[in-house]
C-alpha cells in the first residue's frame, strides 16, 4: 500500500503544473504516437464494458466514447490531479451517463469495490495507453488487466518501442528525456503479452509502428473459457 500511496503522489506532483496550465495534452500528441490507431482497433461491441487503466486526462476516454456510443465505459488512474481532469473532459462532452471515473491501482484494481461492478462480469475491452512504461509493476497490471476480461474480451496496450528502426543516437536522447520524466519504455512488452494470453489459453498481436517508436500489443481471451483469477 505504501508503493502505492508514493506512485501516486509523484504522479500527483509531476503532473499537477501541467494538466492545470492545459499544456499536458498539447504536447503530448507530439510524441505519444499510435493512440488512436489502437483507439480504432479497439472494435467494441455494440453495449460493451470498456475499462482504460491509467487514463489520464480522459483523453482517450472521451474519443472512444464518441466512436463508441452504445458502449459504457470505466476510468482509473492513480493520480487524482490527473482523475481532476478526465473529469473535467467527461462533463464538458457531456458523456458523464456513459463514463465514469474512480482512483484506482492497475495491480489491485476491483470492479466492484471501485464501481459496484458485479464479479463475474468481465470487460469487452481494456487498453492503456503509455502507462505501462510508468507503472512499476507494469507486468503485474497488464496480467491484472488479462483476468478482468469477458470471454471473448480483449487487452490493447500501445507504449513506447524499442526504437530499434531509429539511429542510435535518437533513441539515446529520447529514453534520456523520458527518464527525466519517470518514464521507462518496456523492451519485452511483446513478450510479456504474449506470456500472459497463453496464461489465458488466448492469443497475442504485435505491432510496430514509426519505426519501433512506439508499439501496440494485444491479448485476446477466447470465448467460453473461465476467466483466471488472481486467488484461483
Amino acid at each position: 500500500m505504501t508503493a502505492t500511496l508514493d506512485h501516486g503522489a509523484l504522479m500527483d506532483r509531476i503532473y499537477r503544473l501541467q494538466r492545470r496550465f492545459g499544456f499536458y495534452d498539447a504536447t503530448r500528441k507530439y510524441y505519444l504516437l499510435g493512440r488512436d490507431r489502437m483507439l480504432e482497433r479497439l472494435h467494441v461491441p455494440a453495449g460493451g464494458t470498456v475499462l482504460e487503466i491509467g487514463c489520464g486526462t480522459g483523453r482517450n476516454l472521451v474519443k472512444a466514447a464518441q466512436a463508441y456510443p452504445q458502449a459504457h465505459f470505466h476510468g482509473i488512474d492513480i493520480s487524482g490531479e490527473m482523475l481532476a481532469a478526465a473529469g473535467s473532459a467527461v462533463i464538458r462532452t457531456r458523456l458523464h451517463d456513459r463514463v465514469r471515473l474512480a482512483r484506482a491501482d492497475a495491480v489491485t484494481f476491483d470492479p466492484q469495490a471501485s464501481f459496484q461492478t458485479a464479479r463475474d462480469h468481465g470487460y469487452d475491452r481494456i487498453f492503456i495507453s503509455y502507462a505501462a512504461s510508468m507503472i512499476p509493476l507494469w507486468r503485474d497490471a497488464l496480467l491484472r488487466a488479462s483476468q478482468l476480461l469477458a470471454p471473448g474480451g480483449e487487452l490493447h496496450v500501445v507504449d513506447f518501442g524499442d526504437m530499434a528502426g531509429l539511429p542510435s543516437w535518437t533513441r539515446h536522447a529520447i529514453c534520456t528525456w523520458l527518464g527525466w520524466h519517470h518514464v521507462k519504455p518496456r523492451p519485452d512488452l511483446f513478450g510479456v503479452a504474449a506470456e500472459i494470453a497463453a496464461l489465458q489459453g488466448g492469443t497475442s498481436e504485435a505491432v510496430s509502428l514509426h519505426r519501433g517508436f512506439s508499439w501496440i500489443a494485444t491479448v485476446r481471451r477466447p470465448d467460453g473459457l473461465a476467466v483466471t483469477r488472481p486467488d484461483a
